[in-house]
């Protein structure tokens, strides 16, 4: 199999550390080129479109749904569109790379159903829902309503992780890490 036809999926419920372990492998493999999803939310803080997000407006997102420029998207929130962009893949691709996704669990789902056979999705999960809850609090940006919101989605989303190619509990984010390192640079040999 080439590197044209590889494809990383990471996903994780919000807070199970699927971002810093996407870092990670992004900072150890040079191989690698992390896919920028769309989203209709607005920027947070410093992020900029094209190196965070691909940030579009509502009409934008739902034109590029019905030309079917996406390989997936998804509501993950209440009003808040994020998807996956085919022509980013394809990017990424011409650049002699391997595309490294951190999405949601639905958007996850589609695309190892469309590339089955050249794709490899690791499904990061969190020791306890408890354990979850008390990092996103220690995050400091939730409301008690979002809070809830984002510990419930995670209950249902963890329901899904037997889909996945590879699961990691992430009760220690170095172990976490180095597992998925392990399994990343196997993918990326074979």
């Amino acid at each position: 199999m080439t590197i044209h036809n590889k494809l990383i999926i990471i996903t994780a419920p919000s807070g199970a550390g699927k971002t810093s372990i996407t870092h990670h492998l992004m900072h150890t493999f040079p191989q690698l080129a992390f896919s920028i999803s769309a989203a209709t939310r607005q920027a947070r803080g410093s992020e900029k479109s094209g190196v965070d997000y691909y940030f579009m407006d509502m009409a934008d997102f739902k034109q590029k749904i019905q030309h079917n420029e996406f390989v997936e998207w998804e509501m993950v929130y209440e009003g808040k569109y994020y998807g996956t962009l085919k022509s980013e893949l394809q990017r990424i691709w011409d650049e002699q790379k391997i595309p490294i996704l951190d999405i949601d669990v639905k958007g996850a789902i589609h695309v190892k159903q469309q590339y089955p056979d050249s794709a490899i999705s690791l499904f990061i999960e969190p020791p306890s829902v408890a354990e979850l809850k008390n990092r996103l609090e220690g995050r400091g940006t939730e409301t008690p309503e979002s809070l809830s919101a984002r510990v419930n989605k995670a209950s249902y989303e963890i329901s899904f992780k037997g889909q996945f190619d590879k699961l990691i509990v992430n009760d220690n984010l170095e172990h976490a890490c180095g597992e998925a390192e392990g399994i990343i640079k196997a993918f990326i040999d074979s």
